[in-house]
């Protein structure tokens, strides 16, 4: 049993100390991931590769019992957290666009335009994933661990006990599927 496979065993069963433990041995990964989301797709937003890790370690700690009994199941859950923080986000900035109690001032249309167009696009593939996850829930976790967490196909077959072949083919299906319900 591997070093954060001991880790999650330990802080789901109460131990604070291994939880703690289990962020520190996990650090590094995360922000790998983290960093590489940012990269591709949040380059134009406040978010960084930090606050990210970090929002995602509270969200942990908040769910009192972290998800997956192993490294793969482990990063799998950490994909779909980091999905939800840069969702939230792109909500939080949405909102303060359309006010937020702020005086509007657009110095720059061109820009203003192309910050709107990553945040929507990342609001409107959460929503289309929603609609999917009820009858391809696997399609989803591939979408969430290459999208929203930058994690390599190597890493999600890993991640999910599947084949390479199976994921590359999840993912050319769901980007046919999140086109149509993009409407491009």
């Amino acid at each position: 049993m591997g070093e954060l496979t001991d880790l999650l065993v330990r802080a789901n069963s109460g131990d604070e100390a291994a939880r703690q433990a289990l962020f520190a041995a996990a650090y590094g990964e995360l922000r790998v991931l983290a960093h590489s989301r940012l990269r591709d797709v949040a380059r134009n937003t406040l978010l960084d590769t930090t606050a990210l890790v970090h929002e995602s370690f509270v969200r942990f700690v908040q769910a009192g019992r972290l998800q997956g009994s192993d490294r793969g199941h482990f990063f799998a859950y950490a994909a779909t957290v980091m999905r939800s923080v840069i969702v939230d986000f792109a909500r939080r900035r949405q909102a303060q666009r359309r006010g937020g109690g702020a005086t509007h001032v657009t110095l720059d249309d061109e820009l203003a335009e192309s910050i709107a167009a990553d945040e929507d696009q990342v609001i409107g593939v959460n929503e289309a994933l929603r609609k999917l996850e009820a009858s391809d829930p696997r399609m989803v976790k591939v979408v969430e661990m290459r999208f929203f967490a930058g994690m390599r196909d190597e890493e999600i077959s890993e991640a999910l006990g599947i084949s390479l072949r199976t994921v590359r083919r999840e993912w050319e299906r769901a980007r046919l599927v999140l086109a149509a319900a993009l409407g491009r």
